[in-house]
């Protein structure tokens, strides 16, 4: 029987990301398994038919398949930063709806049949916002890091990612060095190592 968590993730997957974030900053011991998306595991399929990341798996057998409830297990557990105390459902809320919303169809306007250029003027907004809190601080939510800023950090970065000159010109400094020190971060650094496609034939006897 497992005596560590069991993590199904996929690297660059914003929701596994964030997951990852928060189980690292706990210090929790886990046991991390990198999915392919086009031949997901039947052991993730079996803990959670769903069939996204991230999913953890507890050595008790319970699931939790939703990243924002994977991030307050882990800090339930262990929060030496202080990131349940910065904890902006509103704002993650907006993220996780009307930005996530717009970011799928700028980055992908071929599978939604859509305007790019129009979905990236709609998350633009949501930047803006971003940018105007962190005027006055470092973090979304005051001096340090916490849960917010690790919740919406990872969607950022992607929407960042689908045109970086384009990004980069913008009048968002704030927001632009908030994400460039998430990215330099030793935590980030942590979580993103790559790892190969995990399989039942991989995992230790």
């Amino acid at each position: 029987m497992a005596t560590e968590p069991v993590l199904y993730s996929f690297r660059r997957c914003p929701y596994a990301m964030r997951a990852r974030l928060a189980l690292a900053v706990s210090g929790i011991a886990y046991e991390l398994r990198e999915v392919k998306l086009s031949a997901k595991p039947q052991a993730m399929l079996a803990a959670s038919p769903k069939g996204t990341v991230p999913v953890l798996v507890l050595a008790s057998g319970e699931v939790i398949d939703q990243s924002i409830d994977i991030m307050h297990w882990s800090l339930a557990i262990s929060d030496p930063e202080g990131w349940l105390a910065q904890d902006d459902t509103a704002l993650i809320a907006a993220n996780d709806g009307p930005f996530k919303h717009d970011l799928d169809r700028y980055k992908y306007p071929e599978r939604h049949d859509c305007d790019a250029l129009l979905h990236r003027e709609c998350g633009l907004t949501f930047l803006r916002t971003l940018d105007a809190r962190l005027v006055h601080a470092n973090y979304l939510c005051g001096p340090t890091r916490g849960l917010t800023d690790a919740a919406i950090m990872p969607f950022i970065r992607q929407f960042a990612a689908v045109d970086r000159d384009w990004f980069d010109a913008q009048p968002l400094p704030y927001l632009q060095k908030w994400l460039a020190d998430h990215l330099t971060s030793r935590l980030f650094e942590a979580v993103m190592v790559r790892l190969p496609p995990w399989s039942p034939a991989r995992a230790p006897n």
